[in-house]
């Protein structure tokens, strides 16, 4: 990270430790969450360099549950094609993938409001989909016409378009992990 791209990220970051002492290593820590985030590899990996595993991934915690990256999302939303945040955007974006573990739906929700789909953790036709109304108005059902109850096929067409609607809602329950680190 070059000085420029450290000092726009600095406002949103947490300076201080739970106990109120200053963190002097700020950067390196950043860093080593990038790092991480970038191998997808797990935290007692992380090179001595980034400092102790074991603190890094604390700091990633209390990063994420003081919301950090919706905020930084919610900036990259709105920055200039040529602000400096844009240049670790894709840093940021491996690292929200690897903090909506923590999140929950509700950041799957506002990545796809801010349609950061970059961000989402997997291609999005695999991922649960809580805005169901909005994908409910783009599906016409049409119910068959008074009179042919009978008729099997229509109700059979309109069962199946039901069940896709459900399975595309709820999403897949387990995504291969190939198909996690292939998406871009």
């Amino acid at each position: 990270m070059t000085p420029l791209q450290f000092s726009t990220l600095l406002p949103y970051l947490l300076p201080r430790s739970p106990q109120g002492r200053p963190i002097r290593e700020l950067r390196q820590r950043m860093e080593g969450i990038f790092h991480i985030a970038a191998t997808a590899a797990p935290w007692h990996t992380l090179p001595a360099k980034y400092g102790k595993p074991d603190t890094v991934s604390r700091y990633f915690r209390r990063l994420t549950h003081a919301g950090l990256w919706e905020n930084l999302l919610k900036a990259l939303a709105d920055a200039a094609p040529n602000h400096p945040l844009r240049q670790i955007e894709d840093q940021i974006v491996k690292a929200c993938r690897r903090a909506h573990r923590i999140l929950g739906l509700s950041f799957l929700v506002l990545i796809r409001k801010l349609n950061l789909r970059r961000a989402l953790p997997g291609p999005p036709w695999l991922l649960p989909n809580p805005l169901l109304s909005e994908t409910l108005s783009r599906v016409k059902i049409v119910p068959p016409p008074p009179g042919e109850y009978g008729h099997k096929t229509r109700h059979a067409h309109l069962l199946a378009a039901l069940q896709r609607l459900h399975r595309d809602a709820a999403g897949r329950a387990r995504i291969r992990r190939s198909v996690r680190l292939g998406w871009p």
